[in-house]
């Protein structure tokens, strides 16, 4: 029982300091000392820091779905206006941190993927479940209207997550909410419209 409690912990804290500097950034004695845990016991647990920053994405996408599920499950908003709902719960989010922090699904696809096969093919896995409730959501958006259906929901769920990481890449560099508020006010008077194009 001990060890596993010695390994939540370890694993709680490697979360927190990746998430601040990164997956290169980020050692095994940083972490270790994050858990207030002995440098051995990182080893006892975990086969590398590769298979440790695997776990640690499937920890951080575990609150990732509980964030989409909470945005867009609720069957008594729009669907336009569920997708417009998960935007703003994270941009608060990225508000309440200064906006020195974004999302760890993308800082580890710019810093893993051409090092990395273990981890690329984990984060292949992550979007395209990540995708899957957001292209449900703007079907039953292009079902009712509200959504153009000029292109499939699956490449539009593409489109806005893809977009969204972008713009939360600009967000850290400028430290404001200036690019996020931009990709919203765009995004949906243009490609989320009911028509597709611009909503005066």
């Amino acid at each position: 029982m001990a060890k596993e409690s010695l390994r939540e912990t370890i694993l709680s804290a490697g979360l927190n300091v990746m998430f601040r500097k990164g997956f290169h950034g980020s050692g095994v004695r940083d972490i270790v000392s994050e858990a207030s845990a002995p440098q051995g016991s990182f080893t006892n647990h975990f086969r590398s820091k590769e298979a440790f920053a695997g776990e640690v994405l499937d920890r951080y996408f575990e609150h990732t779905r509980a964030l989409v599920s909470q945005a867009l499950d609720d069957p008594d908003i729009s669907p336009r206006e569920r997708l417009r709902r998960y935007l703003d719960l994270i941009t608060d989010r990225l508000a309440h941190d200064g906006f020195t922090r974004g999302c760890l699904i993308g800082d580890f696809s710019l810093e893993t993927a051409q090092v990395s096969e273990v981890l690329r093919e984990k984060l292949v896995v992550i979007y395209r479940e990540w995708l899957r409730p957001f292209a449900a959501c703007i079907a039953e958006g292009q079902r009712d209207g509200s959504i153009a259906s000029t292109f499939p929901a699956e490449e539009l769920a593409d489109f806005l997550i893809s977009s969204w990481e972008g713009a939360i890449l600009r967000m850290k560099v400028e430290r404001n909410a200036a690019p996020l508020e931009r990709f919203k006010r765009i995004a949906f008077a243009t490609v989320f419209n009911k028509d597709g194009t611009h909503d005066p």
